[in-house]
């Protein structure tokens, strides 16, 4: 294993300490670390939390800041955080309007959210994200598991924060943002947790993971490699079928690294991606292209496609600045 660490045992700590020194502007680190919080929080405007297991960078904490989160907790590489890190970040971060957890499928989030909404003496709705149209249920989760699609989530309901929209009101866009997007995901290589000090899988040279979710685990099935075009238009298959969207409908297509991949060829899965939705009459006007859901050191990639309609296109495009997505600012 080689990885630019010092002990596997503080990968995480001497992270978040990095991240907030370099963007001392956006954010503060909570106490103990347990969480990560906007550095300005706004009077009245509902408070969003999200978190998760580390090593998924930049989500969660790489988009705390100005329309998007005021917090997030992150956990342990690929574990939950626990219950007393969102209460905790709930007190801080609550400023009277009642706080938004956004959680994505897997089971110890569930889990651990739910407990700490039960728990933290306040108003406190949930959105649970479900984006994966690659399997049904796999390991962590029941249900379809939350992926690349939590960002966009995320975003949209960040920028109606912003603007004062009330705790029922945006509980009701997530879900709806998350009804309107899905998402899938190919490996090309494993990943390797810092304290496993190997991959958490295999794969031959010549083969790849359809399907993969973003701690490895499995996907619809393994297969040889192919190019390009047919990864993409296997993966757009399986999300058109599941969103069916109408023909001349206008999306957001977001194309997402799993942390080991160039942009040359994300770029190139870009116009893969493109070509096969202008076949299939449906329109890109939005488009976010680099490695914002990672896991670890996996080469691979996931293709996630939003319906836009002009309340999401002008959520979508509102002010953002965050460690990891700044625009409008």
């Amino acid at each position: 294993m080689k990885k630019l660490i010092n002990s596997a045992d503080t990968v995480l700590e001497e992270s978040l300490d990095g991240l907030a020194a370099a963007h001392a502007d956006i954010l503060l680190l909570g106490a103990e670390r347990k969480f990560v919080r906007r550095r300005t929080l706004k009077p009245g405007k509902v408070a969003l939390i999200s978190g998760g297991g580390s090593g998924h960078e930049p989500l969660h904490a790489g988009f705390v800041g100005l329309g998007m989160l005021d917090a997030a907790c992150p956990g342990q590489v690929f574990t939950s955080p626990t219950p007393d890190q969102m209460i905790e970040a709930a007190e801080v971060v609550d400023t009277g309007a009642g706080v938004l957890f956004i959680v994505k499928n897997y089971e110890g989030d569930v889990m651990n959210f739910t407990m700490a909404a039960e728990m933290a003496g306040r108003e406190v709705a949930s959105v649970v994200t479900n984006d994966d149209v690659a399997v049904e249920k796999s390991t962590y989760t029941t249900g379809r598991r939350g992926v690349a699609g939590t960002l966009i989530v995320e975003k949209m309901v960040g920028a109606a924060a912003e603007t004062g929209m009330p705790l029922a009101a945006l509980k009701a866009l997530g879900d709806e943002v998350n009804r309107r997007t899905r998402s899938m995901g190919v490996a090309l290589s494993p990943c390797t947790v810092p304290a496993a000090g190997r991959p958490n899988f295999t794969l031959a040279d010549d083969e790849m993971e359809m399907g993969v979710g973003i701690h490895g685990e499995p996907g619809r099935r393994r297969v040889p490699l192919a190019s390009a075009d047919a990864i993409a238009a296997e993966m757009l298959d399986a999300i058109l079928k599941d969103l069916a969207p109408s023909k001349g409908s206008e999306v957001l297509l977001l194309v997402n690294g799993f942390g080991a991949t160039p942009l040359i060829e994300l770029y190139l899965m870009v116009n893969a991606a493109k070509r096969i939705l202008d076949r299939a009459g449906i329109t890109v006007t939005r488009f976010l292209t680099g490695s914002y859901v990672t896991s670890l050191d996996m080469a691979g990639v996931s293709i996630t496609v939003s319906v836009l309609d002009r309340k999401a296109t002008t959520l979508w495009d509102a002010p953002v600045q965050t460690a990891a997505l700044r625009w409008g600012v």
